[in-house]
């Protein structure tokens, strides 16, 4: 049972501004990105990012613990890297008093709050598969003893899209549970000329601690409790039934899609938008926010058809195009 009070809610998130502004520190841009990323932790999901190397994806990781006084860790994924590499084995320990031998757990990387999960698509399914099962889990098996993860736990991985070779493509099936897929574009002009004079500078900015651990639970737990009208639910259950495509799908579905979206994206879709709302200081899901939210987090759930391929239609175009098909009722 949540034992904050109205009061200690809107002390919460009073600080979320704040929270961006600490941000902003040291990320130039990258508004939608940082918005997405809060609406992800908030909802209690994990995010994928995509995009070139250099556009600060680390830093922006780092600073957002940095502003949650949370722990990070970045893993670097390879070829090579074993599921142990991630998280965690057992080494063998001797009592130099009693010379008695006995194994104890090393906890890994993924023992931490916020977890950047570079070039994810790198390392084999195997690998993929042990950080996937920890974060619907929230726990490590091994030997038989089940370790609890901290809470906070929000993963974020990274994919480079442009090389593709010798990479391992996560399959659709695993790409589910991410609750959102970020696309992280280039700066403008201003916001590059900014970056380049901040970061060739003598001063590193710092940021300041805004909220703890214990704060983002309190919120977590009470995305749940934002209202979503009977309407928007409606909305949202067709956006996700008119993705697949069949009889008295949209046309442009049934032309670009092989395979569209399961209910977990409604579901994800809906505690997204609930909590893009209390971001925002509201109480209640509006039409905005469904909007703002669709490609996100269906953009990853959409298996694109040759016909797509050929034409050059990305998942945000096909998004588009089911937007138009099923309107929001007036």
């Amino acid at each position: 049972m949540n034992t904050k009070t109205p009061d200690d809610l809107q002390t919460l998130l009073d600080r979320i501004t704040p929270l961006r502004e600490a941000i902003g520190q040291a990320i130039v841009g990258q508004h939608d990105v940082v918005e997405q990323l809060l609406t992800g932790l908030l909802a209690g999901g994990h995010c994928l990012l995509e995009g070139v190397p250099g556009l600060g994806k680390t830093l922006l990781v780092r600073t957002l613990g940095q502003a949650l006084d949370l722990g990070f860790r970045r893993v670097q994924f390879t070829p090579d890297l074993m599921p142990s590499d991630i998280l965690g084995t057992e080494i063998l320990e001797e009592d130099h008093g009693t010379g008695h031998r006995h194994f104890k757990f090393q906890p890994g990387p993924v023992f931490t709050h916020l977890l950047l999960a570079d070039e994810l698509n790198r390392t084999p399914p195997k690998t993929q598969a042990a950080l996937l099962e920890a974060m619907q889990e929230h726990t490590v098996s091994y030997a038989g003893t089940t370790h609890p993860l901290p809470e906070p736990f929000f993963v974020l991985a990274t994919q480079n899209p442009l090389e593709q070779a010798g990479t391992y493509p996560l399959p659709e099936a695993q790409l589910d549970r991410f609750l959102l897929h970020i696309r992280v574009d280039y700066p403008s002009e201003a916001e590059e000329r900014d970056i380049i004079e901040q970061t060739t500078g003598g001063k590193t900015p710092k940021v300041p601690r805004v909220m703890s651990g214990d704060d983002v639970l309190a919120l977590q737990a009470r995305v749940r409790e934002v209202h979503l009208g009977a309407d928007l639910l409606d909305w949202i259950t067709r956006l996700v039934r008119s993705s697949r495509p069949g009889p008295g799908a949209p046309a442009e579905i049934a032309q670009y899609v092989r395979w569209g979206a399961g209910p977990r994206a409604g579901q994800s879709l809906v505690l997204a938008c609930k909590a893009r709302a209390l971001l925002n200081g509201r109480f209640a899901v509006t039409r905005d926010d469904v909007l703002a939210l669709a490609a996100p987090v269906l953009r990853h759930r959409l298996l694109l058809s040759f016909a797509a391929e050929a034409e050059l239609k990305s998942p945000d175009d096909v998004v588009a195009a089911l937007l138009r098909a099923v309107p929001h009722p007036a």
